[in-house]
């Protein structure tokens, strides 16, 4: 589909300029206006609600745009956005996107046709998402939420350091064979920056990282085809005493997955997951991950909202927040020999 940019290079002229004869024609010169208009008709463009949502008075409606919330991690950022907007006049509205990028332009078009006051929004890949130079044009205020993508307002932890830091930690525990398991690396940018820090701590390690396993996001549920993702396009090379995965729900089903094989971790197999999930320690034994504070990522990218919507800051910059590796029962160390 065409979008604000192509009629605007079609038109010869600005994009803010496409928008003002959208959204406020009378402010366009009408010779420029019928250009717009011809460029519009031969493109077949359908306009879209950028900009309308900020016609009028406030509404105290935040848009939030997240994967899924049945992975506890959103739940978390959830509660921290709520959280930060207690005592305000704001209240979330909320969408998901089941991990589908080709549903984040209708998610987001319907958030901004309820005149929402602002956006948070968790994309499948913010660096080569269009819709973030439409909003700069528009000057609609968001926020990117596990997003850790330079030269855009967000709030993450550095996934590729935090990556390297929980490999480093396997590789730290004696373990030279270690493979990841990650959902599926075009849905998402954080599974991406993951993996690269997976290959950083191999490499610098002098180690091989594998090819990452990918499964579905959703799959963890079902042991059959965690069993048969964990095996598929792999050789008779392929016997790692480590698996990282890119999040701990993931994790979790692969350890039962695992287990309906006969393994036992940790002792046949360590996990390392990544999120910090409280039922993490709950399980056994308990899940050692690289933890990133999802609640805090939630609330400081509300207040950054807050400020922006309210002219005090644009906050247009990355908050990178602090990870913790956490050692937990599902990680020992491996005795094999340095190779």
């Amino acid at each position: 589909m065409p979008d604000i940019r192509d009629v605007a290079q079609h038109a010869g002229c600005s994009i803010a300029t496409v928008s003002r004869a959208l959204n406020a024609p009378e402010q366009v010169r009408p010779e420029m206006r019928a250009r717009v208009e011809a460029a519009i008709a031969a493109l077949k463009f359908r306009p879209n609600s950028l900009g309308r949502q900020l016609r009028g008075e406030r509404t105290g409606l935040i848009g939030v745009m997240l994967p899924t919330l049945s992975n506890p991690v959103f739940a978390d950022c959830v509660e921290g956005i709520e959280a930060a907007l207690a005592g305000t006049d704001s209240r979330v509205l909320l969408v998901t996107t089941q991990y589908d990028p080709d549903r984040e332009r209708n998610a987001i078009e319907t958030l901004l046709r309820q005149r929402v006051d602002g956006l948070l929004l968790t994309l499948a890949d913010a660096g080569r998402n269009s819709l973030l130079a439409d909003f700069a044009a528009e000057g609609v205020p968001y926020q990117l939420l596990y997003n850790d993508t330079p030269n855009q307002p967000c709030v993450s932890v550095d996934n590729r350091r935090a990556a390297a830091d929980g490999v480093a930690m396997l590789i730290e525990q004696g373990h030279r064979d270690i493979a990841m398991v990650t959902g599926a690396l075009h849905a998402s940018d954080r599974a991406k920056r993951r993996y690269e820090g997976y290959r950083d701590a191999m490499q610098a390690a002098g180690l091989m990282p594998w090819p990452a396993v990918e499964v579905d996001f959703n799959v963890g549920a079902h042991a059959e085809s965690m069993r048969e993702a964990l095996t598929r396009g792999t050789d008779a090379r392929w016997h790692p005493t480590a698996l990282f995965c890119s999040n701990d729900l993931l994790a979790l089903g692969v350890m039962r997955a695992l287990r309906q094989t006969g393994m036992r971790i940790p002792d046949d197999m360590s996990i390392l997951g990544f999120d910090g999930l409280v039922f993490g320690e709950l399980t056994a034994p308990t899940l050692a991950t690289v933890r990133q504070p999802s609640a805090e990522i939630g609330r400081r990218a509300a207040q950054r909202l807050l400020a922006h919507i309210g002219g005090r800051d644009a906050a247009g910059d990355a908050l990178i927040l602090e990870h913790e590796v956490r050692l937990g029962g599902t990680v020992r160390p491996c005795e094999a020999p340095l190779r």
